[in-house]
């Protein structure tokens, strides 16, 4: 993992009218690097994604791409940038398009962007299927017939497709149940150390982001409170948003969760 900067972004702040999403939002991601994003739903997590995405807007403050300003420029406009920045949504079942099979699925976007042929993509099917552990004959197949992990596979070998530098990864495994969902994660990390590949994972799971994450920032209403590494934030965080994140999180142990509770509930100031 490099110490340069892949994104940056600085004093990033999005307006929906009068409401106000993202305050002066900073943070950054070296190549390489897993960034694990966190916080409630409504926190702003989501939208500062699709604003590095180029599919949300930025109201002020810049996100700088290895130095140039990608804020509000939309994928397609983004001289040699749109496909360097790509994403793994939440729902493996809306963001596959049903009535194709999955290699029209992967061939459509090398295809799009003018990178092969319909045939020179189409042989790079087999080499996407292996990356994500799914057999040659997936390909032929539609997404109707996988379960919800191996369409989650399918969707993160659509984003490796154009050999991207990053993947904002948008709640990716919480449609998915406990074991599949650690079968996903450790297949993001198997990619991230073959290709180099970084990765912004925006989850409301702590326990999942310190699964997966180099360093983590929180966001609360709009703003980040706490961005350190990973065991810095997740074993002894010094904001107390965060330190109510971690003790809500559920344990197997039934005498550890009820002391959670109590801890949880001591520091909201509850008896």
């Amino acid at each position: 993992m490099s110490d340069a900067i892949l994104v940056d972004c600085c004093n990033v702040n999005t307006r929906f009218g009068a409401h106000h999403v993202l305050k002066d939002v900073s943070l950054t991601i070296r190549p390489g690097e897993t960034v694990g994003l966190v916080g409630e739903s409504g926190s702003g997590k989501t939208t500062l994604g699709r604003a590095i995405l180029g599919i949300g807007p930025v109201s002020a403050g810049e996100i700088l791409y290895e130095g140039t300003n990608i804020a509000g420029v939309a994928p397609r406009d983004r001289r040699g940038n749109a496909a360097a920045i790509q994403a793994v949504f939440q729902d493996p079942y809306s963001s596959l398009n049903p009535s194709m099979t999955v290699e029209d699925i992967l061939i459509e976007p090398i295809v799009a962007r003018g990178l092969a042929s319909a045939s020179e993509a189409s042989a790079k099917v087999n080499t996407l299927l292996d990356q994500v552990a799914l057999p040659a004959d997936a390909a032929q197949r539609y997404p109707r017939e996988f379960s919800g992990g191996q369409r989650q596979r399918v969707a993160i070998a659509r984003a490796l497709a154009l050999s991207p530098r990053l993947i904002v990864c948008d709640e990716p495994v919480s449609a998915l149940d406990l074991s599949t969902q650690a079968r996903v994660l450790d297949l993001f990390i198997d990619i991230q150390q073959a290709t180099g590949v970084a990765y912004l994972f925006v989850s409301h799971d702590l326990t999942v982001v310190r699964h997966i994450s180099h360093r983590v920032a929180v966001m609360r209403n709009g703003e980040i409170v706490e961005f350190d590494e990973c065991d810095q934030v997740t074993a002894n965080p010094s904001h107390d948003y965060t330190k109510r994140l971690l003790l809500a999180a559920p344990v197997a142990d039934p005498a550890r969760q009820a002391e959670r509770r109590a801890a949880f509930r001591a520091l909201a100031g509850e008896h």
